[in-house]
């Protein structure tokens, strides 16, 4: 067994972002999307839900799809909105979903990377259907 290994400690001079490159550039976000999944038995739940959020916040709500829609595997409604809404709209939807899984994403430089590898989800995560989505930006309305 070696014991010469010795532990390399962080310098002073050495920052996260020199440790990981992708750290160093955070691209630019324009918004965030929550898609709202629900199915035959609480459509109407999702519905009140998303209805109730476009009430109380500034921030658009989309069609109440009653099949999958883009690459979202079951029905969905999404919302809308700017970053400086992201600490209110996501913490209600956390205390108020009652259940219903919530997948949230950014809107920034890359469609397929804001989907597969920057979202966050509330319930189970649910299989996307990535084929459609391309690696440049997203077209959105906020």
């Amino acid at each position: 067994m070696n014991t010469n290994i010795q532990a390399t400690e962080p310098t002073p001079t050495t920052s996260a972002a020199q440790a990981s490159p992708s750290l160093s550039s955070t691209p630019t976000i324009h918004g965030f999307h929550c898609h709202i999944y629900f199915g035959p038995d609480t459509v109407a739940q999702a519905r009140t839900l998303c209805e109730t959020a476009a009430l109380k916040f500034l921030l658009r709500m989309g069609r109440v799809h009653e099949k999958p829609v883009g690459p979202h595997p079951d029905w969905s409604c999404q919302l809308a909105f700017k970053p400086v809404l992201f600490g209110e709209v996501v913490p209600w939807l956390a205390m108020h979903r009652g259940g219903l899984v919530v997948f949230i994403h950014p809107i920034s430089d890359n469609d397929l990377v804001d989907h597969r590898d920057r979202a966050m989800w509330m319930g189970a995560v649910r299989p996307l259907d990535l084929r459609m989505l391309g690696e440049g930006p997203g077209q959105y309305d906020l």
